[in-house]
């Protein structure tokens, strides 16, 4: 299964995350399939982003947000444009 899900990067106590498209059995930090954004929760507001483009393809070929990636896109406001589109398919 695929999931979109976050890439730890930075140094000791200084985290940023990598939003990216990766195998579910692959290591968190493993091999990814594509990255589709980046998230930085150490500035305020947190800095986000995301290729919707790329993030809505993944999601209509299947692929599963994790729930900290779902919160983010929901936030940002992808999912509506997903579910609109799955509505809009029917």
């Amino acid at each position: 299964m695929v999931k979109i899900r976050l890439k730890r990067m930075g140094a000791k106590k200084s985290p940023f995350y990598r939003v990216v498209v990766s195998d579910s059995r692959d290591r968190r930090d493993g091999r990814e399939i594509e990255v589709v954004g980046n998230y930085d929760p150490k500035t305020n507001p947190a800095t986000v982003n995301i290729d919707e483009e790329k993030v809505l393809k993944w999601l209509n070929n299947g692929a599963l947000p994790t729930d900290t990636v779902r919160n983010i896109l929901t936030k940002q406001g992808v999912m509506k444009k997903y579910a609109d589109g799955k509505k809009a398919a029917k």
